[in-house]
Parts: C-alpha cells; structure tokens; sequence
C-alpha cells in the first residue's frame, strides 16, 4: 500500500504524574498488566503494517521503550526507535524525524491508544478520496469509575466526555470544521464558502478525534516546513488543514498561500446548482470538485484539497490514555465486557484472570473483572473487585482493592484498604493503610496507619 507509520509514544506526560516517571514513561504504563504501547503495536501488525517508525519523547525514554520493543518484538516487527526533545508536542515530533519519511502517504499513530479498528481501514478511506488527511474519528468514551463502595458494580449516572466539535458533510466522508480544547467555549464559527459548496453541515458533539491519521506526505511535510510554530496535529494541523481546504494553501508553486478570509462570493443560482447536484446523487464528484470548477461558465478553476474522515463503528472500542482517569477508565475496560478481547487473555468461568503461579489465602476472593499478575501472592480474607493487580506482589492478611490498579513488585501489609485509586511499582503500604481515589507514585512508601483521600503521593525526583 506504500504507507509508512509512525507511532508518537510521548515521553513523560505531565498529565499522567505521579503515574509515568523516568523509569516508566508514558509508552510503558500497564494497560492489564501490558504496556499501553503494546495495544498499538499489536493491532499494526494485525494488519500486515510492521514496517514503524517509533517516536519518543526524551533519549532515557526512547532507551528504555527501545528495549522494551526489541525484547517483545523481535522477529516480529521492524522498528526504528527516534528520540525527539521533550514537550516538542505532535507535530513537532513528526517535524523532527521528518526526513525519514519517503512514502506518498503517511500513517501517524498515537502510541496511547487502546482501540480495536484496524489502521488498514483508516489508510484505504485516504486512498479512496485521494485526501491530503484522513482523521479517524470515534465515539467519545464515557468516562468515570464505579462507586467505590459499590459491592454490585454498577456504575454511576456517566455522560459521554465532550472532546470536539466537528462538522461532516452530508454523506460523512469530508471534515468541513473542527474545534477542540479552548475553541469549544467559543461560538461555532463557519466559513461561507464551506457552506455554500457542501450546501448543508452536521455539527457533532459525540465523536472523538482518536488521534490516527493518514497524511499525504508532501503535504505534510511542507506545513510542517512553513508553520514553524504549530505544536500540535490534532490543534495546529488538522484545523488548519479544514480550514483552507477549499481554497488550498499547500504546494501552490512549492510556497504555501494565504489563508482564505472567508469572503468569497459566489453566485446564488450557481450555489444552489452546486447544491442540488450534490445532494441528487451521491455518486456525483464531491462537492471538492464542483466548487473547484467554479461558476458555470466560468473558465477559472479554484484549487482545493480534500480532508476525509473515517467513523469507526459504534460497536468498535477506541479509548487513549492521556489523563489518570482514562488511565483507570482503561485498565477496567479491558477488563469488561466493553474491551475484553483486547487483553489477550483467557478469562476463567468468573470472568476473571489468575496466572497460574499468583497465590490466595484462605477465604479470599478475586471477582468477576479483575487480574492478577504472575507470582503475586495475598493473604487470608482478602477481596479484590474490578480491579488489575500487577506481578509480583506481597499483600498481607484483610486487605480490600477495590476499582483500583496496582503495578508490578508492591508491598501492602495487613488490614489496608485500597478503593479507586493507582498504586505504581515498587510501592510499599504499611499496616492498615486507608487510600481513596489516590496515586501513589512509584517507590513511595505509605506510613502505617495513614488516610488519604483524593491525594498523589511520590517521591521528588531528583
């Protein structure tokens, strides 16, 4: 198909500490007891794609994601690992490797993504339009964990996160406007020459930019060449890329145009032939192509570009870990009926998993939606629910995990209580410790007889 990917795995995501730190960054944060990044890497090869370029974020990360990648991988993919400078952001990161790229179209991944839509369907929708992007776009998540105390697991009320506005053309195909972050707080503003091509507009409050694009490269490395200052693909690019799409800025005689002010006129009956051509047939050019060829009669041809957009299905799970919470939204899904096969394990008659050499005490229970991890080992009366428990764990006698994560190597003596909160490696808890809704940073050692409540705890990093 001559697509080359590139996987953006960050570094160590300001928003995800005390989870990530030096010697965990964000690409190797346990999604069920697997790195995040592992999800991703899976599901490229799934569809034949094993050809990557991964980028991080930081040499030390980029050094420890490597071996990580050439440890779980080998034979199996070909990837090259890119260090960038921290905080570079998306498309500073593509603007770094940038040199690297060689195919007609590029394939750019989010390296946080734990979805279950095969890339391949994102890059044939791009071929099919002859785009200059493709955006794939799901249904916002829902966001939020059970009750804490809840014995019965059902979930509190929960809405749909709101993530962006988009507005897709009749037929769903073309992305005529986006905002997101800051912009969602503002009126909806629409060019007039958009409209009037496309004649109609569905603004959507419920779909997700997943953060997987495909890209023709020449267009995107000349906006990456000449828009210096954009930081992000999904804030800087993709809007800008809508944006002038009917008036195309990219490749005009090798320099990119001025943006278009929105004041183009167009004739009122020559619009609503446009129109009507459009909406009578969908087998018709896209509504691209008849606002190219101008007014009728008019010899001047107007240049566009086309950014698509594939809808993954309903029914399709698609979720990114960029925030604690959908770190824990994440970890319980895979876990659930919503994303189980995702895991890659094989859940006993009680809906949950057990490695073979984890050990439990007299009376405990590990419910239905629950893991625990290789070697781990509790004591007597103890109770885990919808909750991952990493390998290698110590837990002592009467200790209750509940809506919670645990990492790998923790220590947590007798009689604590841990309700939905994220214990990372190699963290100790001692007698009757009392955590709600906290992280506990990794190596952080939590003093006997402690109560906490909504608080992250870690050691200053040095």
């Amino acid at each position: 198909m001559d697509f080359q990917v590139v996987v953006l795995a960050g570094g160590t995501s300001k928003n995800l500490v005390p989870l990530v730190s030096k010697e965990v960054p964000k690409a190797l944060l346990p999604v069920a007891n697997r790195p995040v990044l592992s999800y991703v890497l899976e599901l490229l090869e799934q569809s034949n794609l094993k050809d990557l370029i991964v980028v991080v974020e930081g040499e030390d990360a980029a050094l420890r994601v490597g071996g990580w990648i050439s440890g779980a991988y080998v034979d199996r993919l070909h990837v090259q690992v890119a260090a960038v400078p921290e905080d570079v952001g998306t498309a500073g990161a593509l603007r770094a490797i940038v040199h690297h790229l060689t195919a007609n179209d590029i394939l750019v991944v989010s390296g946080d993504i734990v979805s279950d839509v095969p890339p391949g369907v994102v890059a044939a929708a791009h071929r099919r339009h002859d785009a200059v992007v493709t955006a794939m776009l799901c249904s916002a998540p829902v966001s939020g964990l059970p009750e804490s105390g809840s014995s019965s697991g059902k979930d509190k009320t929960k809405k749909p996160g709101r993530y962006n506005l988009i507005g897709l053309d009749p037929t769903k195909q073309f992305l005529l406007y986006i905002a997101t972050g800051g912009e969602l707080e503002k009126d909806v503003r629409i060019q007039k020459s958009i409209l009037r091509a496309v004649g109609e507009m569905e603004i959507r409050s419920d779909l997700m930019d997943a953060n997987l694009y495909a890209f023709k490269r020449s267009v995107l490395q000349e906006v990456l060449d000449q828009k210096e200052t954009f930081h992000s693909l999904r804030r800087d690019v993709l809007p800008y890329l809508v944006r002038s799409q009917l008036r195309s800025e990219v490749l005009v005689n090798g320099a990119l145009q001025p943006e278009e002010k929105g004041k183009e006129k167009v004739g009122f009956q020559n619009n609503q032939l446009m129109i009507s051509q459009i909406l009578a047939n969908a087998s018709k050019p896209s509504f691209h192509e008849l606002y190219a060829s101008g007014p009728t009669g008019s010899s001047s041809v107007r240049r566009t570009h086309k950014c698509c957009v594939y809808i993954a299905n309903s029914s399709k799970y698609c979720a990114r870990l960029n925030s604690i919470q959908a770190f824990s939204d994440i970890n319980r899904d895979v876990l659930d009926e919503a994303a189980g096969h995702l895991s890659g394990y094989s859940f006993s008659a009680q809906n949950n998993f057990i490695h073979p050499t984890a050990e439990l005490g007299s009376k405990t229970t590990v419910g239905p939606h629950c893991m625990l991890g290789e070697g781990s080992q509790m004591g007597d009366k103890c109770s885990v629910k919808r909750s991952v428990i990493g390998c290698h764990c110590r837990i002592g006698s009467n200790v209750k995990v509940v809506n919670s994560v645990v990492m790998n190597h923790v220590t947590i003596a007798d009689g604590c209580s841990i309700q939905g909160s994220v214990i990372c490696s190699n963290v100790q808890l001692q007698e009757r410790v009392v955590l709600k809704d906290c992280q506990v940073g990794a190596g952080f050692v939590v003093a006997a007889g402690s109560e906490c409540k909504g608080e992250a705890l870690a050691r200053k990093e040095k």
